[in-house]
Order: C-alpha cells, then sequence, then structure tokens
C-alpha cells in the first residue's frame, strides 16, 4: 500500500475549471513522432495516462502554418483536417483519468518555414535561431500581424477544444515560442506599446489569454510556460524579471509552469544537473500568486517530489523524461512499489530522437515509442511460447534486459557472466566522472531478476561453444558485448593506423581496467560521443596533461543530439584540457602523434608520452561464430535457436542494447513473418486529384 509520507501527491489539483486526479504532470516533451507518426505519439501518451499521471500534455504544436520548424517533426494544427489526429491522441490521454493537455507552439524567431515557405514573423526583425543556423531572417510583426496572431491563437484553442483537449499551454520557455520572445528584451527590440517596459512586454500574453478565455475558458485550463531565467546577462529575461512579471500578472494563467532557461538549461544531462536542479530559481515563485505552480527537475525520487509541494515550492511534479523511463511511476508510487520504479538516468537518448528527427529511444524504458508500433507494453510482456528454457550469456545491458523480460514471459532462464559483477559496460562506465547516474540500468535489472525464481545467475562462467552444446538450453542469446579497438579503425581510417610500439597506448577499456598513462596524454577521440570527453576529464583531475584531438568541428559531436556539446567543451576548456578540432590522427610515433588537418591534409607532429585511443568497438562475437560453425550440432544438443543481440552484433548507445534485449525477449518463439514489416507506421493520405 501507498507509504502516508506520499499522501501529498495524489491530492486533487484544480487548474482553472477543470480538475487533475493527482500532482503528478506530464509536462510537453517531444518524441520525434509528431505528424508523422500520430498514432504511435498518441498509444504512447495513452500508456502515461493508464501509468496514473494526472495531466498528459502533447509535445510542441505548431499551431499556423506562418511558423513551423522542419526539418524538426512536432503536431501540427494547422487546419480542421487536423483535429482527427489530435482527436485520437487526446482520447487516448483520458482514457484512465489525466487530463489531456496541448501545447500551442508560434515559434516566431524560431521558425525558419523551410515546408511552408512562408516569410517568418517574429517580434523584432533578425536572424532566425536554430540549432541548424539556418541562412534566414524574420522580420517583424505589424500591429495589424499582432491582432492576427491573436485571432490565430484563439482558433488554435477552439480547434483544440473540438479536439477534446481539457488543457491549453502557450508555449514561452526554452528560448523557443512567441510568448517568451515578447517577454525578452533580448528578442524584443519594439519600441511600441509592446516593447520596453515589462507592462509593455506582458502585453501580447495577457491579449492573447484574456482573447482565448473567453473563446473555451469556461471549459479549458489555460497554462503559460516560462523560462526561469535565460542566463544571458541583463539583456535576457532573468529570474528576477520572471518574478515580477508573476506578481505583475497574479492570475494571468490558469497555471504558471515553469522551465529553466534554454532546454539545454532546463534538460542538461544527469553529467552535469542533479535532481531538482532548479529548485534555487522556482523556489518562492508560488508566493507571488493564487494561481498553481508546476516546475521541473527530472524528479525520480518520491521523497524529493513530496518535500517540494509540502514545502510549497510547487504545486505539481512536472516530468518529461522520468515520464519516459517509467510511464507507471505514479502508479507504483501509489501502489508502495518504489523499488520497481525504472529511474530516468539522464542520458538524453530520448531527446535525440527530436533531434535526429527519428522515433525516439529510452535507455531504461525500450518499449518507448513502441507501444502503437510493436504493441509493447512497458509493465506487461507478451504470452511464453512453446520453449522452456534459454541461456543468456553475457549480463551486460542486453543481456540483463533480455533475461528481466523472458522472466516475466515465464522462461526459465539462465544468466551466464564471464566475470563476478552484473551489468557488462553499465557496470564500468558509471563508475567514470558523471556517469554514476546510468549505473541505474543495471541495478535496475538486477533488483528485478532477484525478485524472479525462474532466473539462476552464473558467476565466473565465460563459457565456450563446446560447454554450450552439452548444456541442452533450448534457446541461446549470446549478449558477450563488444571491446574499444586499439588500432584506430574507425571513421578516419578504415584500415588499422600505423603505431610505434615504444609510444604507450590504450583504449577506453585500459582506462576503465585501471590502467592509466602519465604525462603528457593526447586523446584522439574518432567516435565522437561522450567517452573522449569522460575520459579527458578523468585524467585531467587525476593530473595529465591532456590534448584531445578529433576530426570533428565539434568536440564530442553527437552529444550535440544530447544537449552537453557545449557543457562539455566548456569544463573541458576550464580544467586547463587542449581541445584540437578539425585534425585526425594520421600515425602515433615515437613520443609523439601526426595530426593531419581535416581539409587541407596537412600535417603536423604533436609531442607526448602516452595516446588514448576512441575509435570504435570490436564485437565480441567469437563464441557465435564458433556456435554457428557447429549448426549441424544443434539438434543433438537441443538447440532450436542460437542469436548474438546487443554490442555483441553491432556496437551502440546503451539504448539500442536494453532495446534488443527487450525485442529478443518479445519475439522468442514468434511466428516467421518473413518479409513483413516488424512493426505499424501510417503513410501520407493522397489528396483528391
Amino acid at each position: 500500500m501507498r507509504d502516508p509520507r506520499y499522501d501529498i501527491l495524489f491530492e486533487p489539483l484544480a487548474i482553472g475549471p477543470v480538475t487533475a486526479k493527482n500532482r503528478f504532470y506530464q509536462v510537453p516533451h517531444c518524441n520525434g513522432g509528431g505528424y508523422r507518426d500520430p498514432s504511435a505519439a498518441a498509444a504512447m501518451r495513452g500508456i502515461k495516462s493508464e501509468g496514473g499521471w494526472g495531466v498528459v500534455f502533447t509535445e510542441q504544436c505548431e499551431m499556423h502554418h506562418t511558423s513551423e520548424i522542419t526539418p524538426f517533426i512536432e503536431l501540427r494544427l494547422w487546419e480542421d483536417k487536423d483535429i482527427p489526429m489530435l482527436a485520437k491522441m487526446a482520447g487516448k490521454m483520458k482514457e484512465h483519468g489525466a487530463l489531456a493537455g496541448i501545447q500551442l507552439a508560434y515559434s516566431g524567431i524560431n521558425g525558419p518555414n523551410l515546408y511552408t515557405k512562408e516569410v517568418p514573423r517574429a517580434v523584432s526583425p533578425g536572424p532566425i535561431r536554430t540549432f541548424t543556423n539556418d541562412p534566414v531572417q524574420a522580420r517583424a510583426l505589424s500591429k495589424g500581424e499582432i491582432k492576427d496572431l491573436r485571432r490565430w491563437f484563439v482558433n488554435a484553442a477552439k480547434r483544440s477544444k473540438a479536439a477534446g483537449f481539457d488543457l491549453i499551454c502557450l508555449y514561452g520557455a526554452h528560448g523557443f515560442g512567441i510568448f517568451q520572445h515578447f517577454l525578452s528584451r533580448a528578442t524584443n527590440m519594439r519600441d511600441d506599446e509592446y516593447g520596453g517596459s515589462l507592462e509593455n512586454r506582458s502585453r501580447f500574453a495577457r491579449e492573447v489569454i484574456a482573447d482565448m478565455r473567453e473563446a473555451v475558458g469556461d471549459t479549458m485550463g489555460i497554462t503559460l510556460r516560462v523560462s526561469l531565467d535565460e542566463t544571458i546577462g541583463d539583456l535576457g529575461f532573468s529570474n528576477a524579471e520572471v518574478r515580477d512579471f508573476v506578481e505583475m500578472n497574479k492570475d494571468l494563467p490558469d497555471l504558471w509552469d515553469l522551465a529553466h532557461g534554454t532546454w539545454e538549461d532546463c534538460s542538461g544531462p544527469s553529467r552535469f544537473k542533479e535532481e531538482a536542479a532548479q529548485e534555487a530559481l522556482v523556489k518562492g515563485i508560488r508566493e507571488l500568486s493564487s494561481k498553481p505552480v508546476v516546475g521541473v527537475g527530472r524528479f525520480t525520487s518520491p521523497d524529493v517530489m513530496a518535500r517540494m509541494i509540502r514545502q510549497g515550492t510547487l504545486d505539481a511534479i512536472g516530468c518529461a523524461r522520468p515520464s519516459i523511463a517509467d510511464p507507471f511511476l505514479p502508479k507504483k508510487v501509489e501502489e508502495g512499489r518504489i523499488d520497481d520504479i525504472r529511474e530516468c538516468i539522464g542520458c538524453n537518448i530520448c531527446i535525440t530522437g527530436d533531434m535526429t528527427m527519428s522515433i525516439s529511444r529510452c535507455t531504461q524504458n525500450p518499449t518507448f515509442m513502441e507501444e502503437w508500433r510493436k504493441g509493447w507494453h512497458p509493465e506487461r510482456m507478451n504470452a511464453k511460447g512453446a520453449s522452456q528454457s534459454v541461456l543468456v550469456v553475457g549480463s551486460g545491458p542486453a543481456g540483463l534486459e533480455a533475461t528481466r523480460a523472458l522472466a516475466e514471459r515465464g522462461y526459465d532462464v539462465a544468466l551466464a557472466e564471464a566475470g563476478t559483477t552484473l551489468g557488462g559496460r553499465v557496470a564500468r562506465e558509471r563508475l567514470l566522472p558523471g556517469l554514476s547516474a546510468w549505473g541505474r540500468v543495471a541495478d535496475y535489472r538486477e533488483y528485478q531478476i532477484s525478485q524472479k525464481p525462474n532466473v539462476q545467475s552464473y558467476f565466473d562462467s565465460e563459457l565456450d561453444a563446446e560447454s554450450i552444446l552439452e548444456f541442452g538450453f533450448e534457446h541461446v542469446c549470446l549478449a558477450t558485448g563488444a571491446k574499444w579497438r586499439r588500432d584506430g579503425v574507425s571513421r578516419q581510417h578504415v584500415v588499422p593506423m600505423p603505431m610505434d610500439d615504444s609510444t604507450p597506448i590504450y583504449t577506453p577499456d585500459d582506462i576503465m581496467d585501471g590502467k592509466r598513462p602519465s604525462g603528457h596524454v593526447v586523446i584522439y577521440d574518432d567516435d565522437h560521443y561522450y567517452m573522449g570527453g569522460v575520459l579527458a576529464e578523468l585524467l585531467r583531475q587525476e593530473g595529465c596533461e591532456v590534448t584531445i584531438v578529433t576530426p570533428s568541428a565539434y568536440l564530442s559531436d553527437w552529444t550535440v543530439n544530447t544537449l552537453e556539446q557545449h557543457t562539455i567543451h566548456k569544463r573541458l576548456a576550464e580544467m586547463g584540457v587542449e581541445i584540437v578540432l578539425n585534425r585526425g590522427v594520421t600515425r602515433i610515433g615515437k613520443g609523439h602523434v601526426v595530426t593531419n588537418c581535416t581539409y587541407t591534409d596537412r600535417t603536423s607532429e604533436l609531442g607526448c608520452d602516452a595516446v588514448v585511443v576512441v575509435a570504435s568497438k570490436l564485437e565480441s562475437n567469437q563464441v557465435y561464430a564458433d556456435l554457428k560453425a557447429r549448426e549441424t550440432d544443434w539438434a543433438d544438443a537441443g538447440i532450436k535457436t542460437v542469436k548474438i543481440i546487443g554490442d555483441a552484433e553491432a556496437p551502440g548507445p546503451i539504448a539500442w542494447a536494453t532495446y534488443a534485449g527487450h525485442r529478443y525477449a518479445r519475439e522468442l518463439d514468434g511466428e516467421d513473418i518473413g518479409d513483413a514489416l516488424p512493426f505499424r507506421r501510417e503513410i501520407t493520405e493522397l489528396a483528391a486529384e
């Protein structure tokens, strides 16, 4: 049963004319699906409702065709034809008693209009501010067009009501959204009644909310999402000015939705942002208004959530990433199953779906965005097939998830681990600077497995093909992982690079094994994700002089998609790490490396005492190859299938491994679908001629 300490989280909350059943509030978040995958997005939101969330919001919904953010794929509410798609989503959200919310956005200075080809309109003229630095400028809205914009918001509100939504969120945070653009002096240079003083800069928000109240306010709650602090100095919308704005407009929205600064500030990864990191910025704002306040901070602990409400800091607990990692978080708190919560690890893989215009993933929850596409439920597995026994070799994230999910289906599972610790790469990487939260991937699965009588774990069990053939398991799942390459093969080098054996050369595996270079260390990063930067931080902390060399124009290039690239570069630069961009390494000589310019190929020598090569990985697939070579012996050994998964099949981020493990468990004993797609999709309807 529920711990009484958490009763406060289940008190109803009035938001204008509607009431949320509890204080769990899924704030708007993207998912990579948007208008392209509406049924997948709708089913994902519906799972949140089933999981007990009191409020469930859409992601950003572009409410007019004159402002859109192609290539990013969000929702659209441009005309009545968009209503059925959104009505399906609202229906799923409300199916289990949640309030359904829609976030209406007009992107202004953030909207390049690459699809509609409309001239962008903004509060004040200026270059479009996007992740891709589009060479486009926006012109200023005339006062007549501001009236048009007010009318468009009313039209969108009416369509939202027709679609069945209970709440509207007006987007003005993270540097995105026309409401922040009016409020901030960094984007509002107007000299008319909409610019200058805070009262003038607040005018547009007041007008739109008054217009919408008149149109739908008797049936729908209206919330306003604003940044807590733009963190850009005196020119920006500061935390002090946010407080003045709230106090000046005490009863403006039905709820204040407060989110820190830029998206990077608000949704920073666990490497750089602790749980409840925005508490100081939001504390005290609740006292300035009679309206409730929701805030965010990657809340994963029910104790922290309850404290935030009990102390009067927040009225509702806003969650995006934690609601993705565990859509059933509220129900688990309510049912006293705290240990069963899949806690968000703050890796921001979910955000990469939006940033890469693809379907999002979650490291902790491999069913995220597969609820409709594959029929996967985060808390329920499909029934067990005809077989009984499975041997899983390797206890990394793929092997652990396969074991957990297979056990849920009812199979007898033997988990063989070559070492003495479960977790594989996660058990090692969690010890690196800033990555401790990533250990939750192993912790959650290890605990779940420990509760299953049909799982037996075996340590110090490095198996070969011969021993596996002797065991008599019906199915063998090889999740034997991968090792970092020492020879430099990755993107710059497709064959091993020349290396002088007299220079000490290390891989990330060597560092994680406790082996350490000294003196001046060159890190060659041709991986471009987090590992190179993390190792530079570690070695610098331990006293090494560190130079990191990368062929990319950005350090840890791919972390642009996880909203941490800027912070990684800044941290290493402040630590005294020398960062060399746009240069590769052509060979490692005696006491030096030879670097080359990515553009001109001109070379130069860089002296060093040791080199850490962060290139690609080599699959640990020898056991699989040996078993495949003896496939004629499988039937006599009682083996029906042998499958290789995760990094052992093809290395990737941890989320790819947990997905692989879950997919293996779901599909075991399944029927052969031949050449059919393994997931459902939607296609664009052809218009009438």
